[in-house]
């Protein structure tokens, strides 16, 4: 059985004329790097659809995956996507070079 863990994808976006660019991140749970880019590729989708037909962007959804927003006229690049686990860098636990 593979473990569920917590995933960040980073999206790079651009608008037509590339002239602004930043990236779109997506966070939720999967059981892989694959997992995780097909969940925010959908996430995506859906809040796209949604806006496109004038309705609300959808919530969170299972596993914590969302968009909170869509950028008219911006482009996502998915081809160039990184995923990988999350790391919360405001975690207690999380070990740092500056414990004594």
């Amino acid at each position: 059985m593979q473990r569920t863990e917590f995933y960040e994808v980073n999206v790079p976006i651009h608008t037509p004329d590339r002239t602004l660019h930043g990236v779109h991140v997506f966070t939720g749970k999967a059981t892989s790097v694959t997992e995780a880019l097909t969940r925010a590729h959908q996430v995506y989708e859906a809040a796209f659809a949604a806006r496109q037909a004038g309705l609300e962007v959808p919530g969170q959804q299972d596993g914590g995956w969302g968009a909170r927003g869509v950028r008219d006229g911006w482009e996502l690049d998915w081809a160039a996507a990184k995923a990988g686990r999350w790391s919360n860098p405001n975690d207690w636990n999380r070990k740092t070079p500056y414990e004594l």
